[in-house]
This record gives structure tokens, C-alpha cells and sequence, in this order.
């Protein structure tokens, strides 16, 4: 993969820049990704005469469960692992490129919400922190790190801390805050140490752990107000097989950065895909994952709501729930 195609991933500005990157990097994985070749071949499909993004096969995320997703010969710089809060089987994400993760959460970031140096970002993800390979805590650390902030950190159980330099930091008012937690924890701290919280960004990143007892997402954000009084709460989309997130500044509508597409699959018709508004089977082109595999079939529930915009309803039948935004709705 040359580095020229690589530089163009996050300066692409419009549909036609990106579904013609697309197919550049898919000719690449399908003859460089091991995996993604066999399933193709499997196919019958010949990636030659591939020549619009929605004839692109799609990569069951399963595989990543079972084989090693690469595209090329390079040396692994690390392993992201999911969580496995099912017992279903763990996900492994091999990084070749430490540096392009680091790139598309930075720019997603400033694209959504600006300069990391401008907020002060308080972290609650025990779980994340208590189990090594979390995509999730090196892209927050990252943040934390960037935003040059005393205060900004991860607070393990630490709520009568956290607590408390919240309430300084508003007093203060010198930035942004926002408190990014696991959907867990943040209903743990409304349990144990309520506070008030307007003014301030709440973002979930969804999933209980097995903690608690899963609940929808409207039901989710529903307490979360009441108990923290904000008129809204974000949420973050992402998962270890990706190296892109969407984000959603309430109303449970994500939407995408320019290098990353949903497609809404028919559940009748794995290689047939649906309209706006019409609800079915999540498929992603992560063109961010160069050197594993960017067209992933995911096991989500969605709507498309318009070009970079979408609704996360749901997961399929008998499928494990990930520690990701993927709460039925």
C-alpha cells in the first residue's frame, strides 16, 4: 500500500474522492488480506471486475474472532482485543499502524467537538481499564494526554473524587468538561454520589459488562438525564475491529467522519442493500483499517438516515453483545 493512498484516507472531501479510494483499497486487501481472498474466492466473485462500492464483498466481523485479519507483510505494533463480556469468543484487531488510529480518533474528534486542549476529559471505564487491549482506553488516554489538563484522567471507582473535581472544574469554567463513561458506571454514580452535570458533555460509551441488566438506549439516556440533569447525552460508535468512530450529540443519530460509510444491508439479502430510513444489518467501510480489512458486515441493527448519518437500533439474534454503543433499541 503506498503511502500516497494512506495520506489520502483523511483528506477526502467528497463521495466521489471516497468510493474511488474505496476501491483502491479493496483491490489491495483482496489480493493482500489472506482471509478476506479466501472468503472471496469463496464467493465466486472476481475482485476485478469489482467497479462500484455497494458490489464490494463484506467481511463477516466473525472472522476476527477466529483468524488473523492482515492485509500485507508488516510487523504487528499491537493487538486491540474486545472485551468478550459474553463468552462467546474474543475479538483481535492487529495494528500495523499505530499511527493512522491515532490520526482518524484525533480528526473525528476535532471534526465533532474541536481541539482536545480546549476540554478538560474525565474518564469512567473500569471495566476497560481492568482488562488489557482496549481500543477504547488507548484512543481516551490519547485524549487525556492531548488535552494538557491536571484533571483530565481516569477515575477507576474513584467517585467521591471525581465528584468533587467536577464540581471544581465547573466553578471554574475555564473549558469544556466532558465525562466519558461506560453505561455502567455512570449509573453506578448516580446510585452512589449523585451530581448535577449541566454544562457538562456526558458521553456513554455504551455496554453493561454483565453488571447490570441490559436496557434500551432511550431508557439508558432517559436516567441519565434525570439523574444528572442534562437536557441530552452523547455517545461514541466504535468497536475493535474498526479504527474510526461516529459520534452522536443526543438523539441516538451518529454520524460519521468523511473516511468512514454505512451501508444499510437487507437481512434477507446479505449482498442487497436497503433505503434510507429502512432498517437492516450495519455494514462499514472503514477506510482508516488499510492494513486489516475496511468492508466489515457487523451484527447491528440500523437505519440510514442520510449520507454520514445513522441510528443504531439493535443486534441480531444470537448474537454476542459487544462493549460497545449496541443496546437494543
Amino acid at each position: 500500500m503506498s503511502h500516497s493512498i494512506k495520506n489520502r484516507i483523511f483528506k477526502i472531501e467528497n463521495d466521489s474522492e471516497f468510493n474511488s479510494l474505496a476501491l483502491e483499497i479493496f483491490q489491495f486487501q483482496a489480493k493482500e488480506n489472506q482471509v478476506y481472498k479466501e472468503y472471496i474466492s469463496y464467493l465466486g466473485i472476481d475482485p476485478q471486475k469489482i467497479a462500484r462500492i455497494e458490489n464490494i464483498p463484506f467481511l463477516p466481523i466473525q472472522f476476527f474472532k477466529s483468524r488473523k485479519v492482515v492485509s500485507g507483510n508488516h510487523e504487528t505494533e499491537c493487538e486491540f482485543s474486545s472485551s468478550g463480556t459474553s463468552g462467546l469468543g474474543t475479538s483481535f484487531h492487529y495494528i500495523s499502524d499505530l499511527s493512522i488510529y491515532e490520526e482518524s480518533f484525533l480528526k473525528s474528534f476535532q471534526l465533532f467537538y474541536g481541539d482536545p486542549k480546549k476540554f478538560h476529559i474525565l474518564a469512567l471505564l473500569p471495566s476497560y481499564l481492568e482488562k488489557s487491549g482496549s481500543s477504547l482506553i488507548y484512543m481516551v488516554n490519547e485524549l487525556i494526554e492531548k488535552s494538557g489538563s491536571n484533571y483530565s484522567g481516569f477515575y477507576l471507582d474513584e467517585h467521591e473524587k471525581l465528584i468533587k473535581n467536577l464540581q471544581f472544574l465547573k466553578n471554574r469554567n475555564d473549558r469544556k468538561i466532558i465525562l466519558l463513561g461506560v453505561s455502567f458506571a455512570l449509573l453506578d454514580l448516580i446510585e452512589n454520589a449523585p451530581i448535577d452535570l449541566s454544562n457538562v458533555i456526558l458521553m456513554e460509551t455504551g455496554g453493561m459488562k454483565g453488571k447490570r441488566e441490559e436496557i434500551t438506549r432511550k431508557e439508558l439516556h432517559q436516567v441519565l438525564c434525570n439523574g444528572f440533569n442534562v437536557p441530552f447525552v452523547h455517545s461514541e460508535y466504535g468497536m475493535t475491529e474498526l479504527l474510526s468512530q461516529a459520534f452522536s450529540a443526543g438523539g441516538g443519530v451518529f454520524k460519521s467522519p468523511p473516511w468512514m460509510k454505512i451501508l444499510i444491508r437487507d437481512p434477507y439479502n446479505p449482498f442487497g442493500y436497503l433505503e434510507k430510513g429502512r432498517s437492516g444489518g450495519i455494514n462499514i467501510i472503514d477506510l482508516a483499517n488499510i492494513y486489516s480489512c475496511s468492508f466489515i458486515e457487523t451484527q447491528d441493527l440500523g437505519r440510514k438516515i442520510d449520507a454520514n448519518q445513522f441510528e443504531v437500533l439493535g443486534r441480531f439474534d444470537n448474537s454476542d453483545i459487544r462493549g460497545c454503543n449496541l443496546l437494543v433499541d
